[in-house]
């Protein structure tokens, strides 16, 4: 089986490939219109040499899945371009890329084309996509994913989940993520459905009603979310109750708090949680379906035929799903002589084989000597009465180099005292954990796939700082 719309049409013609809006669209009528694209696409980069790369700004709109299906269908890598980022932004992505050509989905191609689809065998040594990430440095890089690394992620995937031809997967994600683009192709081997909710296909925000209404309509059976959106969907009037269809939230993109995940399993909610990366292609470790975690079982086992293990606190991946090399190559070799990628997260395997993330390592905060994981004092934290969410960091210390910071949001009903929070922490941490001082915000920052933006909730905390 290959990542090929022609041989998706061919076994699951009138099966439901894309819901963009609510509008069914048929792996028949998606092959047609991938073809009509393609012979555009032919013509638009016909000077170009095989392996160079065309720059598409990743938007969740028709046009471009379909664009995207026909550059997979032709073989032709591309760089996928964040829709949220400024032209400045992406600029200096394509500077430091250098894809050949940019690609423009919408343009010559009326409602109406189609075309007759025809099968191209296309080596699954070749690239697929350039994605951008900042890694544990701070400095994006692009990440070189060949076909067979999603091949390999989607075949995991299908088997821990069991999916089906009848699934509908959410897409809620922007497909310039691996998170996002890798639910294209798992649903394109298992001819299954990926539904975009008509706020994604048109650039919105989905929020908590959007999401909810797009679960029961569109009769969601997949979603994968961050834990803000699961925050938002659980934060809901009236509250969310998931219906009978609804049988799994993959939940990933950055740290679970554990009451979040007490909160979704007291609702029913069919949380999964999972841990990911963009070096390998998504999913490294998934819940199995079924599973109830209250924040004890971490991130779940490794996918079949991937490998985790953790050295010196560090995890490493290794397996098919690895990525190539990084663009531009960095000084140092990306993969060790026997295959593993030291990640730069810091966490454990408990006896169970559950993987359970600490932190990045970028993240540590060191004082007096004492190495401190600001995720470890957040999950103190937010259990505090009054606590909606916390960021921990450090800020320097003439005595002991650094101290710890927390930033809090609060419950709705306020935060609590400074004395209310400090005795609290006292009696559950060490004294080199104890935060020293203490900011109140309305929210904290987060990017743009909605992962905590630690240095930007720092930056705009520093100002409000007090001793705690």
């Amino acid at each position: 089986m290959s990542l090929s719309v022609v041989e998706a049409a061919d076994e699951a013609a009138d099966g439901v490939a894309l819901v963009v809006g609510g509008e069914p669209i048929t792996f028949r009528e998606l092959a047609a219109r991938v073809a009509a694209r393609a012979e555009l696409l032919r013509r638009q980069t016909r000077d170009l040499e095989p392996d160079r790369l065309v720059s598409l700004v990743g938007a969740s709109d028709r046009a471009t899945l379909e664009t995207v299906h026909a550059l997979i269908a032709l073989g032709r890598p591309m760089l996928l371009l964040h829709p949220r980022s400024t032209e400045p932004e992406r600029a200096s992505v394509v500077e430091t890329i250098r894809p050949a050509r940019s690609i423009v989905p919408a343009v010559d191609l009326p409602e109406s084309a189609t075309s007759t689809p025809a099968v191209e065998p296309i080596d699954d040594a070749r690239c697929l996509v350039v994605l951008m990430t900042s890694g544990t440095t701070g400095r994006p890089k692009g990440v070189v994913l060949s076909r067979r690394a999603f091949l390999a992620s989607a075949r995991a995937s299908e088997e821990n989940l069991a999916l089906a031809r009848d699934d509908r997967w959410l897409l809620g994600l922007p497909i310039a993520h691996v998170g996002g683009l890798s639910i294209l192709t798992r649903c394109l081997l298992a001819r299954s459905a990926v539904v975009v909710p008509r706020e994604t296909a048109l650039g919105q925000r989905l929020d908590a009603d959007a999401l909810a209404r797009v679960i029961d309509e569109d009769r969601v059976t997949l979603a994968s979310l961050v834990p803000t959106q699961l925050e938002w969907l659980l934060a809901r009037d009236p509250p969310f109750r998931p219906p009978p269809h609804l049988r799994a939230v993959l939940l990933g993109g950055a740290a679970a708090r554990p009451a979040l995940l007490a909160r979704a399993a007291d609702r029913g909610v069919p949380v999964l949680t999972t841990y990911g990366l963009t070096e390998a292609c998504s999913q490294v470790t998934t819940q199995m379906v079924g599973t109830v975690n209250r924040g004890e079982l971490g991130c779940g086992p490794p996918l079949p035929g991937v490998e985790v293990r953790v050295s010196s606190g560090v995890i490493e991946v290794r397996g098919p799903t690895l990525f190539d090399r990084f663009v531009p190559a960095p000084t140092e070799p990306a993969l060790s002589s026997d295959g593993w990628f030291a990640t730069g997260d810091l966490g454990r395997i408990d006896a169970g084989g559950n993987l359970h993330v600490i932190g990045r390592r970028s993240d540590l905060v060191i004082t007096g000597g004492e190495n401190v994981h600001p995720a470890e004092v957040e999950s103190v934290v937010e259990q505090c009465p009054g606590v909606a969410a916390a960021c921990v960091f450090g800020v320097p210390d003439d005595a002991w180099g650094e101290i710890l910071a927390v930033v809090l949001v609060a419950e709705p009903g306020g935060p609590p005292s400074d004395a209310d929070l400090s005795a609290f922490v006292r009696e559950r941490l060490s004294p080199h954990r104890w935060p020293r001082r203490v900011a109140v915000l309305p929210e904290l920052a987060v990017t743009p796939a909605g992962k905590l933006d630690r240095a930007a909730t720092r930056a705009r905390a520093l100002g409000c700082l007090r001793p705690l």
